[in-house]
């Protein structure tokens, strides 16, 4: 295939949609003669901040001199920031390459009669491949969504990671926090220790279902913490205390109060790591995480006015950005480019991020579960409401309300934020 048929052949599997279950990624892998178990792996998910923490721990093991494998998603722009090598992307023609390999077992599964694979397990199945073609060592896996049931979830690595558990995907996961959590801890395996942020009841399913596979839990708060030093030219400056395994203090190139819960559980996992590999050392981590990046979330672009791109997605993710720009921009009335998918608490997301002296642009986001301008617009109490009728358009507006002495924040959606970041930085 080429890169655009490739593009063709994904969206036409688009169309299933998401299928959660194992038996498809399971006989596709089989077939593919297991490349995931040709790699160690750390296993991420969580509500938010998965994110962060895979490219943390990715920058991590890659500043040790591991040959590292990160895999994420969605995608802002293009499909080949899903699978990077020590920090550089898939080209596009290896993506193309990995995608039509897999399609050939795709299509021996579909002859056996089995039910067509989706996107996502394509994807996850051809990320597999390719990490192991490459020789990674390592693999940081992002869970797609929930975990027990994610096409990830095949994988045995050497850490489980839950970063936090609020309600998300209820559709698919379950509408009550336990219900997000047995999906979240689905990921923890036999004798595979795990690190977590979560709190309340969320936390205690974790600790049963690590009973019951007979590993230890790792927890913000009990087993290490972390405390805000303040900023400096521009970062973080963090200290992080894990205890027996280790401490440190390291400016952090993401910013953010969530940012400093994300850095701890990092922190601690590659700790955690380097008890079993020499090379993972507190100089390494350091030196990572003064450099890390994650674009499009709590990214800051200067300019007149300021713009702020931020893919918070969710009632706590809008939770966490709105006290972050009330940390950085204290006082300051906020100017919104909001997108936001129907299938998400689209109310929680407003009442946690919109106040009544903000101005808010609404957009739609590039999916096809996007809400309309008009239907979020109808929902916000602000200052200033009002629908455009395309991304560019909307931002370019959002500029003029607020300013060259304002502040823009294009938030909602990351279907939204690939498209904002290439109008904002490259056009």
């Amino acid at each position: 295939m080429t890169y655009e048929q490739t593009l063709a052949y994904l969206e036409n599997l688009s169309k299933f949609g998401i299928n959660l279950g194992m038996d498809r990624i399971e006989r596709l892998l089989d077939l593919m003669q297991h490349p995931e178990r040709r790699f160690k792996s750390i296993h991420v998910t969580g509500t938010n901040g998965k994110g962060s923490t895979t490219a943390m721990l990715s920058a991590i093991l890659t500043a040790s001199g591991v040959k590292t494998g990160m895999y994420t998603s969605p995608h802002l722009v293009d499909y080949p920031e899903r699978m990077v090598v020590n920090g550089q992307e898939i080209t596009r023609e290896e993506f193309a390459q990995a995608i039509d390999y897999t399609s050939k077992f795709v299509d021996q599964m579909l002859a056996e009669g089995f039910e067509q694979p989706t996107e996502f397990e394509v994807i996850t199945a051809a990320a597999f491949y390719y990490f192991a073609a490459a020789g990674v060592e390592y693999a940081v896996i992002e869970v797609g969504l929930g975990g027990l049931l994610d096409s990830t979830n095949v994988i045995i690595p050497e850490i489980s990671v839950i970063t936090n558990v609020t309600l998300e995907h209820t559709d698919r996961c379950g509408s009550t926090i336990a219900d997000i959590a047995r999906h979240k801890a689905g990921i923890i395996k036999q004798d595979v220790p795990v690190v977590t942020a979560a709190t309340g009841e969320a936390l205690d399913i974790i600790r049963q279902t690590a009973a019951a596979q007979n590993t230890q839990v790792y927890v913000k708060g009990e087993q290490f913490s972390s405390e805000f030093k303040g900023l400096e030219n521009g970062k973080q400056l963090v200290a992080v205390d894990a205890g027996s395994l280790g401490r440190l203090e390291t400016s952090l190139n993401l910013i953010g109060c969530h940012q400093l819960e994300n850095s701890a559980v990092a922190v601690t996992t590659a700790l955690l790591l380097g008890t079993k590999d020499p090379r993972i050392t507190i100089q390494a981590i350091k030196k990572a995480l003064d450099i890390v990046r994650w674009p499009g979330r709590f990214e800051i672009v200067t300019g007149n006015p300021v713009i702020i791109i931020d893919g918070a997605h969710n009632p706590d993710g809008a939770r966490v950005l709105r006290q972050n720009l009330d940390q950085v921009f204290p006082g300051q009335a906020i100017t919104f480019a909001l997108g936001i998918l129907r299938d998400k608490d689209v109310t929680g997301i407003i009442h946690e991020l919109i106040r009544p002296a903000d101005s808010v642009v609404t957009v739609q986001p590039l999916s096809y579960r996007a809400a309309t301008p008009e239907e979020i617009a109808r929902v916000i109490q602000a200052r200033h409401v009002e629908a455009a009728s395309s991304i560019a358009g909307g931002i370019d507006r959002a500029k003029e309300l607020a300013g060259p002495e304002g502040v823009v924040c294009v938030a909602g959606s990351l279907y939204l934020i690939g498209e904002a970041r290439q109008i904002i930085l490259y056009k």
